[in-house]
């Protein structure tokens, strides 16, 4: 067993020992979650439903969507599609008022993954958040940036350590030198040393054998309570079994009843669909992601064979979106493997394969995918993608389409997708992480469609 499945083993038993009281004399406080650069809400999800198998009730749980959820290059030059540091924190502002408004409550947990630390952080020092936050809990930030001072990388960048906005952040509070602003109760999770934005080396940022001035513990504050998850990559610091145990920890101040997600009979699931903005530098990338709805995007849910990915009849839900971008309500259960299509102008016929939802959500938002020209050759193209984590065989055991491990999963965790282009009839396809086991079909690149196998945890 590997140093990481052993911590989630031991910690799971021991959670489930605890006791099944409410810790809280006044009521479950509200989280609200905060994604990194590039995501979306939707990737809080599974944590969500952790929460949730612990009794916080859903309706005090917000996860929020920023529009534009890539940084600027250079933080204080305006660039389309993207956000500075300064809107990022009052979107944020925003979204923390309207759930103290909706909720009646005082104050409010953050909990953030990477760039969404920034937002937590300066929000709590200079938007006001010093009064209405409680605790603030950082999964994977890179607070003391992703390279320090690196010849070709913008020092104006908020991700440099060096640069402006970080070190305003970072500068001394008290006479202890404290990095964090009071009286807030902080918390960060790290890796040991597997984080790939928290490198001594510059492998991931494009300059192998380059120092980046950053160490592994880049993402430690002093003044915080500071948690080393040992093996968890830079998602994982925020998105595993691990990061919500030590999440719960520290709000509730006792652990949660349980790590694995309590499945619901009902199962009602809802979510926005959304498009890709046209990258300035590379138009045929396709992955300029928003958070903006697609309207008149057409979904079609199909229930499907878990042995086969053959549909089960026709289509089980019908929607075209509004300006909303909502997909839903579609309700089923936690048995059923299903086939999402998306079809919209501009896009492939995208087929989205998930392995049964084990409670409902709100948070299930698609996005249909644009084939790139290197991949319209082939007969089909095929994607295993595990948004909460990445693909790393040094740790994990891992198949796509029968490959072990799949195409371009490397040691070192900091890939998160796998892409591979089948030949022949249509057929059968398997992605399996861990345990987790999703199923789908072939389709003809040829009729510009595409196959989506979406791993949950």
């Amino acid at each position: 067993m590997t140093t990481r499945r052993a911590f989630l083993a031991a910690s799971g038993a021991f959670a489930l020992t605890a006791c099944a009281t409410n810790p809280f004399k006044n009521g479950y406080p509200p989280i609200v979650f905060v994604h990194g650069n590039g995501d979306s809400a939707s990737i809080w999800q599974s944590t969500l439903w952790r929460f949730e198998s612990n009794e916080w009730p859903r309706e005090r749980l917000y996860a929020i969507d920023l529009p534009y959820p890539l940084a600027r290059d250079v933080d204080a030059n305006p660039q389309p599609g993207r956000t500075s540091t300064a809107e990022h924190m009052a979107f944020l502002k925003a979204e923390v008022e309207k759930v103290l408004r909706a909720t009646g409550a005082s104050q409010v947990v953050l909990m953030a993954n990477s760039r969404g630390g920034y937002a937590v952080r300066n929000y709590i020092q200079n938007g006001g958040g010093a009064t209405t936050v409680s605790h603030a809990i950082l999964g994977g930030t890179p607070n003391h940036g992703v390279w320090h001072s690196v010849a070709g990388l913008p020092n104006g960048s908020e991700f440099a350590g060096a640069g402006p906005f970080l070190t305003m952040l970072n500068a001394p509070k008290n006479a202890n030198g404290d990095e964090v602003a009071g009286p807030v109760k902080w918390l960060t999770i790290r890796s040991d040393d597997n984080d790939k934005f928290a490198q001594p080396d510059g492998t991931w940022i494009g300059k192998r054998g380059t120092p980046t001035g950053v160490t592994f513990d880049g993402p430690q504050l002093k003044g915080a309570t500071n948690v080393v998850l040992p093996q968890v990559d830079h998602r994982e610091t925020a998105f595993s079994a691990g990061a919500f145990d030590a999440a719960y920890r520290f709000i509730a101040g006792e652990p949660p009843k349980l790590l694995v997600v309590k499945p619901e009979q009902r199962v009602v699931l809802n979510g926005k669909i959304t498009g890709l903005g046209l990258s300035s530098t590379d138009p045929d990338s396709g992955n300029f992601s928003n958070n903006l709805p697609l309207p008149g995007a057409r979904l079609e849910v199909f229930a499907i064979d878990p042995a086969t990915g053959q549909r089960r009849g026709g289509p089980v839900h019908t929607r075209v979106v509004d300006a909303s971008g909502l997909w839903g309500p579609f309700t089923t259960d936690p048995m059923t493997f299903h086939e999402f299509v998306i079809t919209a102008a501009g896009y492939a016929t995208t087929h989205i394969y998930r392995s049964p939802f084990q409670r409902g959500s709100n948070l299930v938002h698609m996005r249909p995918e644009r084939i790139p020209a290197a991949d319209q050759a082939g007969p089909s193209l095929v994607i295993m993608n595990r948004p909460r984590g990445y693909l790393d065989p040094h740790r994990d055991w891992m198949s796509f389409d029968g490959l072990t491990p799949p195409p371009g999963a490397v040691p070192g965790a900091g890939v998160s997708a796998s892409r591979i282009k089948p030949s022949g009839a249509p057929r059968a396809v398997v992605a399996e992480f861990n345990g987790e086991r999703v199923i789908g079909r072939t389709w003809p690149t040829a009729n510009n469609e595409v196959t989506v196998l979406e791993l949950t945890f």
